[in-house]
């Protein structure tokens, strides 16, 4: 089969034989994702306004009582986050209880500027109160379990509740407030890979004399700090740790991972057929509006840009919406996005770089321009398939990614942030690839460096990889749309959708 020809789009075989693959991995996808939920009974319920899931193997028998397992996400999680924590020891016989703190999933109460101890406390004691209170929960066999924000939370809680049966702390961030010998039965999990702070906070839990059972603490080899949370290794401890137990089925932390990355798969290669049948099969680009620049005067201009943008995005007013971390980010991407645009402008008109200005709008095939209510109706369509294209995998196979609260009003702000610096990406790349990749290569080098300076919030080094990888597959799909001789905004816009709506989803409201 021939390839594509750099200047048109995929040929309509290719297409249709996208189209057939990306129905397959959706089927597939959806199959995975069903069959996790196999065996399990899940009830949804709202306590004193926090969100909580129920998890356990069958219908609950009040004639039976089980050990009681209470599941703590960290900062930006949420309770689907820590969703296969809880198949797996309930799949070994217990009732695993899931919650949402305030200002994350589907919980639309602030969480505070500053994670008040107070709300988690709250919202954590909320929880083991209800699962306490279930007619086939053992109160006396209450187990916690958390993670990063959430591990410091049960420690904390755990220590002033000696009721409570055993305590499982992943990550734990800071050892600094518990009490020496406190909590009596605690398990300490960390990744190997981690940064170190999180391993001396392990090790410095160890030396005030909490009782940590079998050895000091489980270091899991090869995982940092969000996939430590889907490590078998990690699984088998906690379900060993639990204080009874009548199962023996085998953990499956990577089941709904991989039901959403073939959910990923197929929206990501049907980009191409949904792109054929709402723009047309062939297409011829104008050129671009001046020559792109060139070699190191484009890389000065995004390094200036970049390191420009995340100094001014300190003092931003940015930085005051109800949005932790996005906040900084949006300022970072919208001073970004309008250095970029405006240098290239100034660059292009000092320099006299040439350049044939293209007429506007798009042939398609040589039978006309492409109306401009048909473009609208692609914008449309497109970010729509932008927005299920990441919402539903991340939605079912990782974290919460509804919007809940403030969040809706949050949404066009961010997003628009992320629309103006893609169309500064646009305009700097001159509809090349290899120049989008740049681009997105530099930014992200500087965002990172910008957290170890400490201009950014230092928890965007953790979130770094999922915004490349959102930006890496803007890339692809601006190359795919390009070719379809669309304007330089429809793919800044659709883009804007794919990064903009994990920002607002995910980071916690604050």
């Amino acid at each position: 089969m021939p390839a594509a020809s750099p200047h048109h789009p995929p040929s309509t075989r290719v297409a249709v034989l996208l189209a057939v693959l990306a129905a397959l991995a959706a089927a597939l996808g959806t199959a995975v994702l069903v069959r996790a939920d196999a065996g399990l009974s899940v009830r949804q319920v709202t306590v004193d306004g926090v969100p909580m899931t129920e998890v356990r193997a069958g219908p609950p028998a009040p004639d039976v009582r089980r050990p009681g397992v209470v599941i703590a996400h960290g900062f930006a999680g949420s309770a689907r986050l820590m969703r296969p924590l809880a198949d797996t020891v309930a799949r070994r016989g217990a009732v695993a209880l899931l919650f949402d703190f305030a200002g994350h999933g589907a919980n639309p109460a602030r969480l505070g500027p500053d994670m008040s101890p107070a709300t988690l406390a709250a919202d954590l004691d909320a929880a083991v109160r209800y699962l306490r209170s279930r007619p086939d929960v053992d109160p006396a066999q209450i187990m916690l379990v958390g993670h990063s924000m959430g591990a410091g939370a049960v420690t904390r809680y755990a220590a002033g509740h000696p009721e409570i049966a055993r305590t499982v702390a992943i990550s734990l961030p800071d050892a600094g407030e518990l009490p020496p010998g406190r909590p009596a039965e605690l398990l300490l999990i960390v990744g190997g890979a981690e940064f170190p702070a999180f391993r001396r906070a392990a090790d410095d839990a160890v030396g005030r004399g909490a009782a940590v059972g079998r050895r000091p603490a489980v270091v899991v080899p090869g995982v940092e700090h969000i996939s430590v949370l889907f490590a078998p290794r990690t699984h088998e401890e906690i379900a060993d740790w639990l204080p009874s137990v009548d199962g023996t089925a085998s953990p499956r932390p990577l089941v709904r991972l991989a039901g959403a990355a073939l959910l990923v798969l197929a929206f990501a290669v049907g980009v191409v057929p949904v792109a054929a049948l709402l723009l047309g099969r062939r297409g011829t680009a104008g050129s671009e509006a001046g020559a792109p620049l060139r070699g190191l005067t484009l890389l000065g201009l995004v390094v200036l840009a970049s390191g420009l943008a995340a100094a001014v995005a300190t003092v931003l007013p940015a930085n005051r919406l109800p949005l932790a971390v996005g906040g900084y980010v949006s300022g970072f991407l919208l001073v970004s996005g309008v250095l970029l645009s405006g240098g290239q402008h100034w660059l292009t008109a000092a320099t006299r770089v040439p350049g044939v200005i293209s007429a506007p709008g798009a042939t398609l095939g040589g039978t006309g321009r492409r109306t401009p209510a048909r473009t609208a109706v692609a914008a449309v369509a497109l970010t729509a398939y932008a927005v299920l294209a990441v919402g539903l995998p991340i939605h079912l196979g990782l974290t919460s990614a509804l919007p809940v609260g403030a969040r809706w009003w949050l949404l066009p702000l961010v997003v628009g942030a992320c629309l103006l610096f893609l169309l500064g990406v646009e305009q700097v790349a001159a509809g090349l690839t290899r120049r989008r990749l740049l681009v997105v290569a530099v930014t992200v080098l500087v965002l990172s460096t910008s957290a170890v300076l400490g201009l950014a919030p230092g928890f965007v080094l953790l979130v770094v990889p999922l915004f490349a990888v959102l930006l890496g597959w803007h890339v692809l799909w601006a190359a795919v749309l390009r070719r379809y001789a669309t304007p330089r905004w429809l793919p800044a816009l659709v883009g804007a959708a794919l990064l903009g709506w994990p920002i607002v989803t995910t980071l916690p409201l604050r």
